[in-house]
């Protein structure tokens, strides 16, 4: 934590001095009173006439003294929170950025929820941590040392009382925090999965719409919500036991000092002020004990969260980044060499075994193949979604593991079958693929992906916004907006992964006839499931699984590959 704390060090200093004023001010209270209630009003020194010049007087210093523990407490809360929220703010942007570069396979063992109950919820607890610590803790502790040092100076009997309450105080916060220690970070477990089933009913509200899911759903949140509440009411129960026995120890602890004060007063080794004052003290040495256990709820959260946090933090991207970023020669060329590749966790069933595959710079490269063949998989190696297994992916003959990623991604722009479309206007939906693009250039690729037919009938056009998730637009709209985004990033490699399923043939093949004559030096690879989708394409490679069955043109295929001849005739054959 001192990583990110050590840029404010000011703040983390400030506050904790600030506070030692507050408390300062708290100690010098009682021991004031004692002065008005022992020569003010009973007039120990002046034969028995009180002094009231002297209540006024000690009066106005008070207010004084509270006025100025005012002002130390309000700054000592300006820099604690100005130290944890600037903390938080830099732990919660290096988080979100280690999230960003995790790989698919690392953000999918973490989960969606828990992500994102780590970079909200966890990172507030953390905050919570580091403003207990240089503001509740220092009070507590400054209360605690202070008023025992006040207290014994009045008398030392009165530290008898302090002996004997503090060994069953301290057993008694030892007992409870030790037992709902290990609760918090089950309760961020419960939270994440209150999150994901949140998440995931969210964003999949229609299919529970159209399948009548409603009541399931409610059940499986209330299940998830259930299990959060009963581990809170478990934390909350064993501090409610908790309260009441610590102020019995309180309440025992005044009327101990006040039979100890009234024997010292009968015997005139103390006065009736002194008994007030030690009173006062006793209160505040065990309510800033009994503070320990608010405390100590904080700092087990906020370690908890910190432990959740950490893992993102420690979990080093798969990834790893390589420091190829020159021009190359060849432009647009992609080759695989004997690539094998297995998803981690399926105990290394390969997805796909031995391919060899070269596409040519410019040409438009058809991969068709049953679900679940190895297609997508293939071309997620391309950008470095993921890493071969074994064997070597080249990109314009440079093995991707050697680009920087930026660099190796910017050659390759990738439209997916599910379309990713942000809540914002069609025209910055598209520009994702160029930021920097003027109206023309965009324009000219949703007329490629021939999404101005229906961007011209909004009554904003491309300024229309686009509801969450892209649920104001169908299927076939998302989709095109999508490959607008591909097209106007103007790649070397355009990917379409079964991007076109949501298209009706006739829109298709414009949108193919349009990349022919409008990009005909980009590399088009193109997955789909139609053979309609593929059959004019350069080459077409076939893959069966996870190998590649046949390559060829349609004709070629069609005459030399009965996997190739069968999908024709179920399809296209009548």
């Amino acid at each position: 934590m001192w990583k990110y704390l050590r840029k404010y060090w000011l703040f983390f200093l400030l506050a904790p001095l600030f506070m030692l004023g507050e408390v300062s001010m708290d100690l010098l209270q009682p021991r004031l009173m004692g002065t008005i209630v022992d020569e003010g009003v009973l007039g120990l020194s002046n034969g028995g006439v009180g002094d009231m010049a002297l209540v006024v007087r000690t009066g106005l210093r008070m207010i004084g003294l509270v006025l100025f523990g005012c002002f130390c407490g309000v700054m000592s809360g300006v820099f604690a929170n100005l130290c944890s929220q600037n903390f938080g703010n830099d732990i919660r942007k290096d988080v979100f950025r280690r999230v960003m570069a995790l790989s698919f396979e690392q953000t999918d063992r973490f989960s969606t929820g828990s992500l994102i109950t780590r970079v909200t919820n966890d990172i507030t607890q953390i905050q919570n941590l580091v403003t207990q610590c240089i503001r509740g803790f220092v009070r507590t502790f400054l209360l605690f040392a202070g008023g025992i040092v006040c207290m014994l100076s009045l008398h030392m009997s009165f530290g008898v009382v302090v002996a004997c309450a503090m060994p069953l105080i301290v057993v008694c916060i030892v007992f409870f925090i030790g037992r709902a220690n290990p609760m918090f970070a089950v309760l961020q477990e419960k939270l994440d999965r209150l999150n994901n089933v949140m998440q995931e009913n969210v964003s999949g509200t229609r299919v529970v719409k159209a399948y009548v899911k409603e009541a399931y759903e409610k059940e499986r949140f209330g299940a998830a919500n259930g299990e959060l509440v009963s581990t809170q009411l478990k934390v909350l129960l064993l501090f409610s036991y908790m309260t009441p026995i610590m102020n019995i120890i309180l309440n025992v602890s005044v009327v101990a000092v006040i039979k100890v004060g009234a024997v010292r007063v009968g015997a005139g080794d103390v006065t009736p002020g002194d008994v007030m004052a030690a009173v006062t003290y006793i209160s505040q040495i065990l309510n800033a004990v009994m503070r320990v256990n608010m405390i100590f709820q904080t700092v087990s959260r906020g370690m908890a969260s910190g432990r959740r946090i950490g893992e993102v933090l420690a979990c080093a991207p798969s990834i790893v980044d390589g420091t190829f970023a020159e021009d190359t020669a060849v432009r647009g060329k992609v080759e695989f060499r004997d690539v094998s590749f297995s998803y981690p966790g399926m105990g290394g069933e390969r997805v796909l075994s031995h391919v060899n595959l070269t596409i040519r710079p410019g040409e438009t490269f058809g991969i068709l193949g049953a679900t679940g063949c190895g297609k997508s998989t293939l071309v997620n190696l391309i950008p470095r979604f993921y890493d071969a297994t074994k064997g070597q992916v080249l990109v314009d003959d440079v093995d991707v593991r050697d680009y920087a990623l930026r660099t190796l991604r910017d050659k390759v722009a990738v439209a997916l079958q599910k379309s990713e479309i942000f809540s914002t206007s069609i025209r910055e939906n598209i520009a994702w693929g160029d930021p920097n693009a003027p109206e023309a250039e965009i324009r000219r690729a949703a007329g490629v992906a021939q999404a101005l037919e229906f961007i011209d009938t909004k009554a904003d056009g491309l300024d229309e916004q686009v509801a969450q998730g892209g649920h104001s637009l169908s299927g076939g709209q998302k989709q095109r907006v999508a490959i607008a985004r591909a097209i106007l990033k103007n790649a070397e490699i355009l990917i379409f992964d079964d991007t076109t399923s949501a298209l009706d043939l006739k829109t298709e093949a414009k949108l193919y006839e349009a990349l022919k004559s409008g990009y005909a030096g980009m590399t088009k690879i193109v997955i789909a499931q139609r053979i309609a989708s593929v059959k004019d394409a350069d080459r077409i490679a076939v893959i069966d699984g996870g190998r590649i069955a046949a390559c060829g043109t349609h004709e070629e295929l069609m005459a030399d590959s009965e996997i190739y001849r069968d999908i024709y005739d179920s399809q296209l054959k009548r």
